[in-house]
């Protein structure tokens, strides 16, 4: 059985995007300095990637750097957009792409989703491609109806280089709600994820691939959740703000 390195990525949404996001940075960097064998990974907003980039540098730390969202086009008369080649130039190593909110409120469709990733991989950095259901999808027994269909519009990417795309399991009820998703619950997903990598990809994409959860992680409910077999690390919202907590879920991954 492939060992995949266990990723925990906190996504900062609209929060610490000037010094503020600095000081979270070197103190997840703090938090996290003495744990061993898990990625940790921050996504503060645009306005603060250089820097944010460059302090952990600075700080010798192995806290790596993503971008919350990426426009696929890498230069143009695009207004306010922010290309591949101008993440990586800011230091960004990761990209997380089509979080529900983005979905939700930004229109972005499958098919952005898959043009998302297409750019982000072809500029060498890493995708973290966000799939999930709504509450009402759930209780119309639709949820793997929809997760299938936002694996199946990326998911013939990850092919070339297995291994390298991440997928983001976040039912959309548990994002920022406090409800969580069972520990039971979030397996029976993943595990019909990596199912459905073997029958749409292979079975070493499969393998491979790291399935993350996202959906109200926190301290106290990381270490169940990082247990299960197919879940491969979180992504976290809310908990990352706050550099000790976001500490306790990395050496909750550490010890799963």
């Amino acid at each position: 059985m492939t060992h995949r390195t266990p990723l925990i990525a906190g996504n900062w949404k609209l929060h610490a995007g000037g010094h503020d996001g600095i000081e979270l940075a070197l103190a997840v960097a703090e938090a996290t300095k003495s744990t061993s064998g898990v990625q940790v990974v921050v996504a503060p907003p645009f306005t603060a990637l250089a820097a944010v980039s460059a302090s952990l540098e600075e700080a010798g730390s192995k806290v790596e750097v993503a971008s919350q969202n990426i426009y696929p086009k890498d230069s143009g008369a695009f207004t306010g957009e922010i290309s591949a080649p101008m993440l990586a130039a800011a230091g960004v190593k990761w990209v997380i792409i089509g979080h529900s909110e983005r979905r939700l409120y930004f229109g972005e469709t499958d098919a952005t989703v898959r043009d998302k990733v297409t750019a982000t991989l072809a500029a060498q950095l890493i995708p973290i491609a966000c799939v999930g259901e709504t509450l009402e999808e759930r209780e119309a027994g639709k949820t793997l109806e929809v997760v299938f269909r936002h694996v199946d519009a990326f998911a013939d990417l990850f092919a070339e280089n297995p291994g390298v795309g991440v997928i983001a399991y976040e039912p959309v009820w548990a994002i920022g709600t406090g409800k969580v998703a069972t520990p039971a619950q979030a397996q029976e997903v993943h595990a019909a994820i990596r199912q459905r990598l073997v029958e749409k990809v292979s079975a070493e994409v499969s393998e491979k691939t790291r399935i993350l959860y996202g959906g109200s992680v926190k301290a106290d409910n990381a270490q169940e959740l990082l247990s299960q077999t197919d879940i491969d690390g979180a992504l976290v919202g809310g908990a990352a703000l706050v550099a000790a907590g976001f500490g306790q879920i990395v050496a909750a991954a550490q010890t799963a």
